[in-house]
Formats: C-alpha cells, sequence, structure tokens
C-alpha cells in the first residue's frame, strides 16, 4: 500500500507581521513551519503504515527552502519525499496549487491521499478537494478517525453536531482534522536518516504541466489587500425600558447606515 501525504511550509503564525505601508505580509526572518493540518495527516499516515505495511510518500510544492519541512518529515518517518520547484508555480492561488499537485501525483503510484483539513496561512481548506476534482478521485473531508480494510477505507468524519461514518474504496483522498492524532517527535535515528535520504525535485516540465494552468498569471485569484483589523472601540450601555432601548438602538444603526432610514 502507498500513502502520498501533501504537506506545505507555512510561516509561524505567532510571528507574522503586516507592513502598514504596503499592506503585506512580512516574511523576512519570519521562521516557518510544517502546517499544523498537514502533520497530522503525516501522522496519521504514519500509523497506517505501522498496520498496514505501507509505503509514505511526502509531497509539497515551495521554494528551494521548503526542502526543511520535508526532511522533517522523513525523520518523523515517511519513506521518500519530494519537492515540486519551479518559477513557473509562484503566485500560484489554491486552483493553479492543486492543478501543479495532481500532475506530480500522477507520476507517483499511490493507494490513498492524504490532505491536511486546511493551511494556516490561507484558512481555505480548497486544495484538497480541488486536487481530488482534478484526479477524479473520491474524498472525505474532516476526518478523525481511519480504518482500512482491503480495498475499501472506513472514516470517522467530523460534524458540528457529532459525528458519521463514511466508506470508499481506494484511491481516494481524505483531509484529516488536527485532532486526528498527536504528531510524534522525531528521535536520533529519525533524523539521522532523514539526512541520508535524497529529496526529489520535480520541476513543471517534469510533470509536463500546461504553464497556463499554474503560476500567478494563471490564478483567477486576486488579493487587493492584507491588513490587521483596527482595534474595536468601548461598547455603548443603552439605559431605559426594554421600549426606550429599542428605539434608540434602532436609531443608532440609522445613523450608522445599518439599516436602512425607513419613514
Amino acid at each position: 500500500m502507498n500513502i502520498i501525504v501533501c504537506i506545505k511550509q507555512v510561516p509561524d503564525t505567532t510571528e507574522v507581521k503586516i507592513d502598514p505601508k504596503t499592506n503585506r505580509l512580512i516574511r523576512e526572518g519570519v521562521p516557518s513551519i510544517m502546517n499544523h493540518d498537514d502533520k497530522t495527516a503525516l501522522e496519521v499516515a504514519l500509523q497506517l503504515k505501522e498496520k498496514n505495511n505501507a509505503k509514505v510518500h511526502v509531497l509539497t510544492m515551495g521554494p528551494p527552502q521548503a526542502e526543511e519541512v520535508l526532511t522533517e518529515a522523513l525523520s518523523m518517518g515517511a519513506d521518500e519525499a519530494c519537492l515540486l520547484c519551479d518559477k513557473a508555480f509562484a503566485g500560484s492561488d489554491t486552483w493553479a496549487t492543486a492543478n501543479a499537485l495532481a500532475a506530480a501525483i500522477k507520476t507517483i503510484e499511490y493507494d490513498i491521499l492524504l490532505f491536511g483539513r486546511q493551511a494556516i496561512d490561507g484558512d481555505t481548506a480548497q486544495v484538497g478537494p480541488q486536487t481530488a476534482e482534478n484526479l477524479k478521485l473520491p474524498q472525505i473531508t474532516y476526518a478523525q478517525k481511519i480504518e482500512i480494510g482491503g480495498n475499501k477505507v472506513k472514516v470517522e468524519r467530523e460534524l458540528e453536531d457529532g459525528y458519521e461514518i463514511v466508506e470508499s474504496n481506494l484511491p481516494c483522498l481524505i483531509t484529516v482534522i488536527k485532532e486526528a492524532a498527536i504528531p510524534r517527535y522525531p528521535n536520533l535515528d529519525g533524523i539521522d536518516k532523514a539526512f541520508q535520504k535524497e529529496i526529489k525535485k520535480i520541476t513543471a516540465k517534469d510533470i509536463n504541466i500546461d504553464e497556463k494552468l499554474i503560476g500567478l498569471l494563471s490564478s483567477p485569484t486576486r488579493v487587493k489587500k492584507v491588513f490587521s483589523p483596527s482595534a474595536k472601540g468601548q461598547g455603548t450601555m443603552l439605559q431605559g425600558s426594554l421600549k426606550d432601548i429599542a428605539k434608540e438602538l434602532i436609531k443608532t444603526l440609522k445613523e450608522k447606515e445599518i439599516i436602512q432610514k425607513f419613514d
């Protein structure tokens, strides 16, 4: 059995700052980490590996420094790692990223694809499902427990008010929530082996993808501005009877143009 886990290197959100003049993220000097949900997905993959004699392959798309999270994944127990790295991928939104990942995944043998639910730098939760659509695979999202039996997978899927059990044939794509597992720490032996393994680098030409499907110019999403919301002022307490409070509230909402001014 072969499991591919797609991971992402993201800025450590506790360190991210925004330039007040340009309204852009300040990335210089900001430490990068493996996305939390992706690390959980990797832990789930490693547990499945131990139970099902599987092979775990990790894949990421990013600049050369993204090798750091791949090395971390190898030190945790992943068997192989691949870096999708090319200037042609720069500026890709979720749609273009999913196109690139799907093209790369087609070059690797797999039974299950695991993604973290979402990345902490974008919080879109779109790349996993979009990749599944590109590969024409069944997808199960918000997984908190995964069991494999033969050519089928059973997933306990989180809902707002409980959970549901979903089954699917393999191959399929599953997105994992952070509550699914507690990621392990690499041991010294794992760290030593990780630095001895080669990380395969793949370019756009290697996956034979149309460059109209990747990169900034091909991305339909446009970010106009990034900013920190201004601090809210102190609230106003309304006094009097319920009728007086209601009248004052309606008056204030009209003045602030939150509701229309009806005669």
